[in-house]
């Protein structure tokens, strides 16, 4: 038997399993801060795997706690400009993973991008906002139109709902109905320009510089800071879940609180 064809009962052979992630994600198409895939190497047979937002202690300590055989995340370790000395806080997390036998594999632009599975896609769901393209200036930021005019706080409420109770931090550049609206998950929130410049109501993302707020003033837009974290649930949650259903491997989210 090929090894792409591989399998352990209900489980799956681990590079079968991440080659057909890679495809999926079409990991190819993006120029990341980090690498996409398999970043450690862990055992060859995969019957169960925990998702996370990020590859915390925390995360990893329940991974091991499930017995699991892969750590699936959306922020994993390696990303450019990082101290490459394996010390401290690293040495303390990659030692867990290898003393384990866990495979560490991380997607993180292909996880915000994908169509259906993504944090984007995800998060416009919970938006109840069908997505109707990417803003030609900043092709990672969805837009859409609500079924519905809204205010700023019945927006806000809606937010809320969908993310679990995160309460979002709102810039209200202005006070008319809000009904076209853009969206990017995580650490977006300088899209604001481009956000307005589109025609946008409001823009959402996951995080709030000080010059944010300036920003979204200056050039009359509503913006709300929803949570990095609260943001970027969605797609890796949609990713085990498609991974259940293609292969039959158990998949186990493990949602660290995070506030940021």
């Amino acid at each position: 038997m090929s090894e792409d064809n591989q399998r352990y009962g209900d489980g799956m052979e681990r590079n079968q399993l991440i080659k057909a992630l890679d495809t999926l994600l079409d990991i190819g198409s993006y120029r990341d801060y980090a690498p996409n895939g398999l970043q450690v190497e862990g055992r060859k047979e995969i019957n169960t795997i925990v998702t996370g937002v990020s590859a915390s202690q925390v995360v990893i300590d329940a991974a091991i706690a499930h017995e699991a055989d892969m750590l699936l995340v959306h922020h994993g370790y390696f990303w450019k400009g990082e101290d490459p000395r394996v010390i401290g806080l690293k040495q303390q997390r990659l030692k867990k993973l290898l003393q384990h036998d866990i495979n560490l594999v991380a997607y993180h632009l292909p996880l915000d991008g994908h169509p259906e599975l993504g944090n984007n896609a995800q998060w416009g769901q919970l938006l109840q906002c069908d997505l109707e393209g990417h803003l030609e200036a900043a092709e990672l930021v969805c837009y859409g139109t609500l079924e519905q005019p809204m205010t700023t706080q019945q927006l806000c409420a809606q937010v809320k709902e969908g993310l679990g109770g995160r309460e979002p931090q709102l810039i209200a550049g202005h006070d008319r109905p809000i009904q076209k609206i853009g969206w990017c998950s995580g650490g977006a929130q300088d899209y604001v320009a481009q956000a307005a410049e589109a025609g946008l109501d409001a823009y959402l993302s996951g995080e709030v510089s000080e010059r944010t707020y300036h920003q979204a003033m200056e050039h009359g837009i509503c913006y709300l800071g929803c949570g990095h974290h609260a943001t970027e649930r969605g797609g890796v949650q949609a990713l085990g879940a498609w991974i259940n259903r293609q292969y039959g491997v158990a998949c186990h989210f493990v949602d660290e609180p995070n506030p940021v």
